[in-house]
């Protein structure tokens, strides 16, 4: 009954996960195999950290009482900040359900672990560690060639294996394509909008000049009127 339930749940919570806006760094998928199981990405993180470029897997066991019981959480790719397949000692993991609460989601627990993941104090914990920030970059620069060798991690995330998402000196970027794309469009709008007031200016110059009829009807009514009043006077004055 309780595995039924964590189904239900999980089943659930991939349902919102596809139909609801991108979760900022993170990427989250069930596992073809076992939905108790799910497979994590964290990416783009910011260029301020030593992880900026850096690609890193992990993944969430539930267990079959779930959500009443928390998942463990394991990192898989290295980052200079945790131990790899290594059981990570969080607040929403198996090492404390006491502060486990039901309703967090899968969302909860990956936003958690970012913020704890950047927390420049470093909190120590079961599972993490720490290195110097210039092997932290090595790592993020690394995480790709360390990601893309292994099968598994190319099936499930066929995104985060694009040779042309990294830049000049091997960092990664998801959000590399719809930068350029966005910058692709404004231009060709930018070059449309131009073409358009060119096209507009040719047009103008090619139309005959435009004559205001009645001013023009005005003006010549009045010199026949003048020329009439003064012939009038000329005729009154002869003798």
């Amino acid at each position: 009954m309780a595995e039924k339930a964590a189904l239900t749940r999980l089943r659930r919570e991939y349902a919102i996960i596809q139909q609801s806006p991108k979760i900022p760094h993170i990427v989250a998928r069930p596992s073809e195999t076992n939905i108790l199981v799910w497979h994590f990405v964290l990416h783009d993180l910011p260029a301020e950290t030593p992880y900026r470029g850096g690609v890193y897997e992990g993944k969430l066991v539930f267990p079959r009482e779930y959500p009443l019981k928390p998942p463990a959480i394991y990192m898989l790719t290295p980052s200079g900040r945790f131990d790899i397949n290594t059981r990570l000692c969080l607040s929403m993991s198996d090492f404390h359900p006491e502060s486990w609460n039901p309703s967090w989601r899968i969302e909860s627990i990956l936003v958690g672990l970012v913020s704890f993941m950047l927390d420049p104090s470093e909190p120590r914990t079961t599972g993490g560690m720490h290195t110097s920030e210039g092997k932290r970059r090595d790592y993020a620069r690394a995480s790709f060639a360390f990601n893309t060798a292994r099968p598994e991690f190319c099936q499930l995330f066929p995104e985060f294996c694009d040779e042309c998402k990294r830049s000049g000196d091997g960092c990664f970027s998801l959000a590399a394509d719809a930068t350029a794309s966005a910058e692709a469009s404004e231009t060709t709008g930018t070059t449309d909008k131009a073409e358009a007031r060119g096209q507009q200016v040719q047009a103008r110059d090619r139309e005959p000049p435009k004559q205001n009829l009645p001013r023009l009807l005005l003006v010549f009514s009045g010199i026949v009127l003048l020329a009439s009043f003064f012939g009038s006077s000329l005729r009154w004055q002869r003798p």
